[in-house]
């Protein structure tokens, strides 16, 4: 499935249980000798009842990730479209929490996902430190690590992108987002992500690109990040929570023969 481009391998862990996630998303990632993903997302039942659904997703290099804005837009569409649910509210939880979906379903299809992403943060000593400045940009969490650069040139993601992953003041890594401001309302971004490389989008980054516009006032707090993949709309509510809406899409289905020892 992708949304906006954001392309990730999904299993259902009550069919079938992966046993080693991080290797098969290593290999399994692999757009030349495998299936071809940004990734490997694991679904499955919530083991606490504060929420319906639960996700785990493993980046191209096999590292675990905390949470994915477009993955989780892609299981709200996949619970609903294959009857796992049906409700158009699920609560699904995350390594960096519990998150709410909305889904727009029309005629028995989900059209659009809207997430409450909660809240972002500025200041995490265990994802940040200031002291070894990486330069100009805008540090916000979204559960996860995000450096937002404002530039006239977001071609240049690939380089910055190699050169702040593993820069200094980000001690778990970090996802690097350029972004250009079109207009009051809309900001193109390009965003390098942490274990995966340059994406074609990434919900998180898009949220994390709209709060950091908005706190330095360069936008509203209603805002479009215009991404490789597609577009997605971002509210960064007055209750102070980050809502992502964007769509969800399938791409095929398979069956891979796990090899036996």
């Amino acid at each position: 499935m992708h949304g906006a481009g954001n392309d990730y391998i999904y299993v259902d862990q009550s069919v079938c249980h992966i046993g080693n996630p991080s290797e098969a998303a290593v290999c399994w990632s692999d757009r030349h000798k495998g299936i071809g993903s940004d990734g490997l997302v694991l679904i499955d039942r919530s083991p606490v009842p504060e929420a319906d659904f639960s996700m785990r997703i493993f980046n191209a290099d096999g590292s675990e990730a905390m949470m994915c804005g477009n993955a989780s837009r892609c299981i709200g569409k996949y619970l609903y479209e294959r009857k796992l649910t049906d409700k158009t509210e699920i609560r699904l939880l995350t390594l960096s929490g519990v998150k709410t979906l909305w889904l727009n379903v029309v005629e028995g299809r989900v059209g659009s996902v809207a997430v409450d992403m909660l809240e972002p943060e500025f200041a995490d000593a265990s994802l940040f430190n200031p002291g070894a400045d990486p330069g100009v940009g805008v540090f916000v969490s979204m559960g996860n690590p995000h450096y937002v650069i404002f530039t006239d040139d977001v071609d240049r993601v690939d380089e910055m992108g190699r050169m702040l992953e593993n820069h200094a003041a980000f001690p778990q890594r970090c996802n690097i987002e350029l972004a250009q401001v079109l207009d009051d309302a809309t900001l193109r971004t390009r965003v390098w992500e942490r274990g995966s490389g340059i994406t074609m989008a990434c919900g998180t980054g898009a949220c994390a690109t709209a709060v950091a516009a908005a706190l330095t006032h360069r936008t509203g707090r209603k805002s479009t990040i215009v991404m490789d993949g597609g577009e997605l709309d971002i509210e960064w509510r007055a209750d102070n929570h980050v809502v992502m809406t964007g769509p969800a899409e399938f791409v095929f289905d398979g069956e891979i023969f796990l090899p036996t020892t």
